[in-house]
């Protein structure tokens, strides 16, 4: 540090230890506690003991000062040793000398209870034998001369091993003793500036000029023509032009039918199709400010003529008295009901309202669109000549839909509760339902609730021909239903017409895997459904990129789930009859342009990676004999509870978890080969390693909270590499 950061950081933690400390300018451990928000007393009470160093029982600003200036400007052996004595838990240190004597040391005992704090300040669940392997492992690993104890230059030297460790050793819960970035940073260009932005976002960008010219051209012409009306009424009547282009394009943008037979197209490579939801919003927000303007404009010209009329203001607005509109005079009326409507279907379709548990509110006031081009037809008297077409091919698509859905009754044969309130829903197929790896289906349950469709992605591979799968995560009213409706005492859902049949779908699912086991979570049903697509995302763009990254937030996982099966069946693993030799075989595919994958999955908790074991383990045995380098598929999961391996609080335990790893060849977390790395990736790394494999173009795919994605994107613009995110 800099003299003028050195001050700069010393004036800051001297205001937090004043705002912590309070009159008695001391900290006592139970400020100490809430300060650090840490989750195990363990840590707490050992920083605390050590930070305490006249052993007062309290901390003094001189004290605090003198402790994490050793944190923070000392040496890598002044941080080993505070790191020492927070394992040595009945160490003997000389403040004499300021070294330890030679009875310092760690014993089996004092290492377990350490790592036992440190599973729980991760939240790491682990069997009390697991935890004394990891124990093991570690203290075999560090008691080089095998006298039964860890001394100070045992453990430096094992840590040694774990140079990545030693970069930022430092203690990540003590957030409050760091201070704000400085405003003198250097600053960047503003994202939407840089040249990389605009050609990653190159048709998006192109597409929205056009919308904006072709918005302006509409406007000007409708001006020019009604010049005799005056200003107010040129305005009104160009925004209702606008309108009545917007009105109807807001429409095309969801022919969901459409779009999906597109992107088998080479439209895909000129149209951005798959933002249709993002351009769906922002027609959506122009419709609101057209028909603001449009209603004030009018409003205007309104108070102009009821001073030339014999009508007033409120009979122009509220009556049919006037006469304007081509039907009976009804122009103002309809006007006010649409302004009403419109605005209230902006207002439920906000990320607030959708996010926040009431999809229901979004999804039946959208359903108001029906009302608005009604009252349109009625309101203007050309709106029909821009509907027509667009019109014709929406009702199609909707009885395709209804009569895809109704043909040949859906039935829910299987259901399994899994971690974090997942529901797997196990669905007979019919055998002339086609998709594709990362599609999504709109699905009914008539016992949930008999008018409401939700969409969720399908989990299972194309190959998979006698079910479908669903993972839903509860997240709102419906999904919530629908777990608890599952964990209620099994009821008599099978009709006797229907016990057969059930009987046979079930012995013929018992030959499927599905990712759980029977039990409690477990049961087979027979439920009615009713399934409305396939539809496509853009994910359907994998097989023709040559280095796909996947990214899976939690639950969005999914898509990639369905992807990764997928590529199982496109490369059979064959073996020799006469040799123990095998080798993967790729199924003949004219889409099939990978080279590499990399699958990424950052989870919370330890729970949420039971969703999908089974699969992972499989698809790290068909590449088990393949190296390192050389293999097809790389998989790489995130704990972010987890704390980081720079942690003071978790070092060891990382430690012993790489440890154990590599002895028993097994992840002690998730019981995969793939080590579960702790926190968040680091983004810049990760994909610079991407971009050093030189496997081809890379894409990026994305499923998950709308916050981390904004992060990898601005990533994937300043590597160049193509982003996509699920949408639907």
């Amino acid at each position: 540090m800099s003299l003028d950061e050195d001050a700069r950081w010393l004036e800051w933690v001297t205001k937090q230890f004043e705002s912590i400390a309070g009159d008695d300018k001391e900290i006592d451990i139970d400020e100490f506690k809430t300060a650090l928000k840490v989750k195990e007393s363990f840590f707490a009470e050992r920083f605390f003991a050590l930070f305490d160093s006249d052993g007062s029982s309290s901390i003094s600003l001189d004290e605090l000062l003198e402790a994490l200036d050793l944190l923070i400007h000392g040496t890598e052996t002044d941080k080993l040793k505070f790191l020492f004595q927070v394992y040595d838990v009945d160490g003997q240190w000389s403040q004499e000398t300021h070294a330890y004597t030679r009875s310092g040391s760690i014993d089996p005992d004092e290492l377990r209870t350490v790592l036992k704090s440190c599973l729980r300040e991760s939240a790491i669940s682990l069997p009390e034998e697991k935890l004394d392997d990891l124990t093991l492992a570690l203290f075999e690993s560090a008691d080089k001369d095998n006298s039964g104890a860890i001394t100070f230059e045992e453990l430096k030297a094992e840590l040694e091993n774990f140079p990545e460790v030693m970069e930022n050793l430092t203690i990540s819960a003590a957030n409050w003793l760091k201070p704000p970035e400085s405003d003198q940073k250097k600053r960047h260009a503003p994202r939407y500036l840089t040249r990389a932005y605009w050609q990653n976002n190159s048709r998006k960008l192109l597409f929205l000029c056009l919308y904006a010219c072709l918005n302006l051209l509409l406007f000007t012409f409708a001006m020019l023509q009604h010049k005799q009306g005056g200003a107010w009424y040129m305005v009104a009547k160009g925004c209702g032009q606008c309108l009545n282009f917007n009105c109807t394009f807001v429409m095309v943008l969801m022919l969901r039918r459409c779009l999906t037979w597109l992107r088998a197209t080479w439209v895909v490579r000129v149209l951005p199709l798959d933002q249709n939801i993002l351009l769906h919003q922002i027609v959506g927000y122009a419709i609101l400010c057209f028909t603001l303007v449009h209603t004030v404009a009018h409003i205007f010209n309104f108070v102009q003529l009821s001073h030339s009329s014999e009508f007033s203001l409120w009979e122009y607005l509220l009556t049919t008295r006037p006469g304007i509109g081509w039907v009976k005079g009804t122009a103002s009326l309809t006007g006010v009901v649409l302004q009403v409507v419109i605005c209230l279907m902006v207002l439920c379709s906000s990320t607030f309202v959708r996010r926040s548990g009431h999809f229901e509110v979004f999804y039946w006031s959208h359903l108001s669109y029906v009302l608005v081009w009604s009252v349109l037809l009625v309101h203007c008297a050309n709106f029909w000549k821009w509907f027509v077409v667009p019109g014709l091919l929406f009702l199609l698509e909707k009885i395709i839909g209804i009569a895809v859905s109704r043909i040949g009754g859906l039935y829910i044969v299987e259901v399994n509760l899994l971690p974090s309130k997942v529901t797997h829903l196990v669905i007979k197929r019919p055998q002339f339902f086609q998709f594709k790896p990362g599609d999504y289906v709109y699905i009914n349950i008539p016992v949930i609730a008999k008018y409401e469709w939700h969409p969720f992605t399908i989990s299972s591979p194309p190959e998979q021909s006698d079910s479908l799968w669903l993972h839903i995560r509860s997240m709102g009213q419906w999904t919530n239903r629908l777990y608890e409706y599952f964990r209620e005492p099994e009821r008599e859902t099978v009709s006797p017409k229907r016990l057969a049949t059930s009987l046979r779908d079930r012995r013929q699912l018992l030959r499927t895997q599905v990712p759980a086991k029977l039990g409690e979570n477990h049961r087979f049903c027979n439920i009615k459904c009713y399934v409305d697509g396939p539809y496509g995302t853009p994910t359907r763009q994998i097989f023709a990129s040559e280095h796909a990254v996947l990214i899976g937030a939690g639950i969005g996982i999914t898509p990639f789930a369905s992807i990764l099966q997928s590529i199982i069946y496109r490369q059979r693993k064959q073996n020799c009859p006469s040799c123990n030799y095998s080798w993967c075989e790729n199924i003949k595919d004219s889409e099939m342009k990978l080279r590499k994958v990399d699958f990424i999955w950052i989870n919370r908790d330890q729970k949420s990676f039971e969703w999908f074991v089974s699969l992972l383990t499989k698809l790290e045995m068909d590449q088990a004999d393949e190296d390192l380098e050389g293999r097809f598929l790389e998989m790489h999961m995130y704990m972010t509870s987890a704390l980081s391996k720079n942690d003071m609080k978790a070092i060891g335990l990382q430690m012993a978890l790489d440890l154990l790893a590599k002895k028993e060849k097994r992840d002690s977390i998730t019981g995969l080969r793939t080590r579960t790395q702790p926190g968040r990736p680091e983004w810049g790394k990760v994909f610079q390693k991407v971009s050093e494999e030189n496997k081809g173009k890379v894409h990026v795919f994305y499923c998950g909270a709308p916050a981390l994605a904004k992060v990898i994107k601005a990533q994937c613009e300043h590597f160049g590499f193509h982003f996509y995110k699920e949408n639907f």
